[in-house]
């Protein structure tokens, strides 16, 4: 205000008059301005490079599993003044984000937790939430530090299609069982995942960076022994619907026909 003040005097001096009206309302414009670039620092000036860092692998990693739930908790944690979000993840506390976000996550909140109905839900989300972890863990460091942006991007990418991949051959696993409480656990347990990332990212950054090592190794064996798994499903399902898997004829046999 200050500032804007001394603009004012100084239009004054030169002959050019400003209302009263107008002053007040690009004064408090201003002044709201000056808050969130406040904000914006004193969030930059809070995280360091280890903190920042987890929470992009965080964001991008929880993208894999709950997509929405990740835009809409990270918003509410800025918008409630529970954490400055650093770089450009300040949009996400604007209220036609969090609208958004609130109700695409309630949709998918209950199409996740139905069988056969969340393996759908999760082929159409896998064009989205790679793009969507990788563009979340770059606006941690926002467009001032292209280099670090570019890593998280890549990073987070990554680690979204790594979790996306987990949850969409372990659901499918799941799905085979005829009973719905395996799914319900499941998609429960990843609610709590997505949710206790952020959480865990923010606060004990060098745990959650420990943890998620430890993670990523477990989903990797899970998703190779669930992987042999499916194929052999698929394949009593193919013998039992009467479609033989071709036998492989070796070199210098004769099959006989009669």
């Amino acid at each position: 205000m200050d500032i804007w003040q001394t603009i004012i005097n100084w239009l004054h001096s030169v002959g050019l008059h400003v209302d009263k009206d107008t002053a007040q309302v690009v004064g408090q414009a201003a002044d709201q301005i000056g808050s969130v670039a406040a904000q914006v620092g004193h969030a930059a000036g809070q995280l360091d490079m280890g903190t920042m860092m987890a929470l992009a692998a965080a964001l991008g990693w929880a993208s894999g599993f709950r997509l929405y739930a990740v835009v809409f908790v990270t918003g509410m944690l800025g918008a409630m003044g529970w954490f400055a979000l650093p770089g450009g993840l300040s949009v996400l506390q604007q209220p036609v984000i969090l609208v958004i976000s609130g109700a695409l996550l309630f949709v998918e909140f209950f199409a996740d937790k139905i069988p056969g109905v969340d393996s759908i839900w999760d082929a159409l989300q896998s064009v989205i939430r790679v793009p969507a972890g990788a563009a979340l863990a770059a606006s941690v460091f926002g467009a001032d530090n292209a280099t670090m942006a570019t890593a998280a991007a890549l990073m987070g990418g990554t680690l979204a299609f790594s979790s996306q991949v987990a949850k969409a051959t372990t659901r499918a696993a799941i799905n085979t069982s005829p009973e719905p409480f395996s799914n319900w656990g499941a998609s429960f347990l990843e609610d709590g995942l997505s949710v206790g990332a952020i959480w865990l990212a923010i606060n004990h950054p060098l745990v959650f960076g420990v943890a998620l090592v430890v993670v990523l190794v477990v989903m990797w064996i899970v998703t190779w022994m669930l992987w042999k798994f499916l194929k052999a499903v698929i394949r009593r399902i193919r013998r039992f619907m009467g479609y033989d898997e071709p036998v492989p004829v070796v070199a210098g046999t004769e099959i006989n026909r009669y």
